[in-house]
């Protein structure tokens, strides 16, 4: 979907299909008839984005080849469908039964996660509509947030100056420029803004900047103005949004039984206690383990160890359906966000992405029995959202636009 910010700027909306499990380009295909042409379908947009999720294997087949690059437009474009944006975090098997840690790796200190970013880039360059400013790649926080030291650090800014020299050299072979965002997350080298201040200034901001995923942010306890304000002083640009909410407890003891529906097996759920606030303004690593008093690296052992409430949980809960009392989400937070990026004279972001990857292991009364209800659930999430924008002023663009 697209809208139009009052200053001007046309602000892309889609979801990101990191959610499916396809890792091949047949895969992908059917993926957009089974999920993402009903979603357009429901919502009435022409055309619906897509924040595509690409594994390692299938970005480096699409970067290799220019012709299964324009057939990958062409199926997009004849579904009424577009791509500003692909998700670069997970490397591959991001559905895989137990995923945990094994998302942040490779990290940025190694060549395979340079090479894999470049190629998203590369097929990036071929997807953008004709229309499209840029394009954007979101990837991790640098890594996960041991082992680090200053030789992982120095591998890692050695790979970020590479990284911006190969964004360069795609916008000179293509004229599309491509800016990839890391996305500061619980427990990572980067979590909060001042980290990302503290880890990420210096990078050519041309081409690198930030990825704010909403629901990161309100589980670093993390207000949203004074976040952004902190990256703009920085000069860190946002170059793409993922709109996302994550579980809250207000008394984790008396809700435990609650919470313990929503442990499960395949994601980290990180929980950061509201002590986690005064850390993030000091630019410190919540998870930090010479003090575990108020962070946990995942919900099960948060539990166990009895962390003083309340809680924020990483975990995207669906946007229009807070989970039920006496758990909510961070909604708030999010709302908060989004008008800190939207009532200005201009857009604080244009690519924004819903990023609800955890439909397929919600509490079982909540989970989706169907590829249709799955459909239906992130058209919901999609029609929430524009409404949000809307909103705060800006216009659904209704006109259609083709590739």
């Amino acid at each position: 979907m697209r809208l139009r910010h009052t200053g001007g700027r046309t602000v892309h909306l889609g979801y990101c299909t990191n959610v499916h499990p396809a890792e091949d380009l047949a895969g992908i295909v059917a993926q957009l008839d089974t999920f993402a042409v009903p979603i357009r379908e429901t919502l009435g947009a022409d055309p619906l984005g897509l924040g595509l999720w690409l594994a390692a294997p299938v970005a480096a087949e699409l970067a290799a080849d220019p012709a299964a690059r324009r057939r990958l437009r062409t199926e997009l474009t004849v579904r009424g469908l577009e791509v500003v944006t692909l998700n670069g975090f997970p490397y591959a098997a991001f559905q895989a039964p137990v995923v945990k840690g094994a998302v942040y790796r490779p990290d940025w200190t190694t060549d395979d996660r340079l090479g894999y970013t470049l190629d998203l880039a590369r097929v990036l360059a071929d997807l953008l509509p004709d229309d499209a400013a840029r394009g954007s790649v979101s990837t991790l926080p640098l890594a996960w947030r041991a082992p680090w030291d200053r030789s992982h650090a120095e591998a890692a800014r050695r790979r970020l100056d590479q990284l911006a020299t190969g964004l360069a050299a795609v916008e000179r072979d293509t004229g599309r420029p491509v800016r990839v965002g890391f996305e500061p997350e619980p427990g990572c080298v980067v979590e909060s803004t001042p980290q990302a201040v503290a880890a990420l200034s210096g990078m050519d901001t041309d081409r690198l900047g930030i990825c704010l995923d909403l629901a990161h942010l309100a589980c670093a306890w993390e207000e949203p103005a004074a976040a952004l304000e902190r990256l703009a002083v920085a000069g860190l640009p946002v170059v793409k949004v993922q709109v996302s909410a994550a579980l809250e407890a207000a008394d984790p003891t008396a809700d435990a039984a609650a919470l313990r529906r929503w442990v499960e097996p395949r994601f980290l759920h990180q929980t950061r206690t509201a002590g986690c606030a005064a850390a993030s303004a000091g630019g410190l690593r919540a998870a930090d383990p010479a003090d575990p008093s108020w962070a946990a690296d995942d919900l099960d052992v948060a539990l166990d160890a009895g962390l003083p409430g309340p809680w924020r949980v990483h975990y995207h809960v669906p946007l229009h359906a807070p989970p039920e009392p006496p758990l909510g989400s961070t909604l708030p937070v999010l709302r908060a966000a989004l008008a800190a990026l939207f009532t200005g004279a201009d857009a604080g972001c244009d690519h924004l992405d819903v990023e609800t990857y955890t439909w397929g292991v919600l509490p079982a009364a909540r989970r989706p029995r169907t590829d249709a209800e799955l459909a239906a659930g992130i058209a919901a999430e999609l029609a929430f959202t524009r409404d949000e924008l809307v909103a705060l002023g800006l216009t659904p663009l209704a006109e259609a636009v083709r590739a």
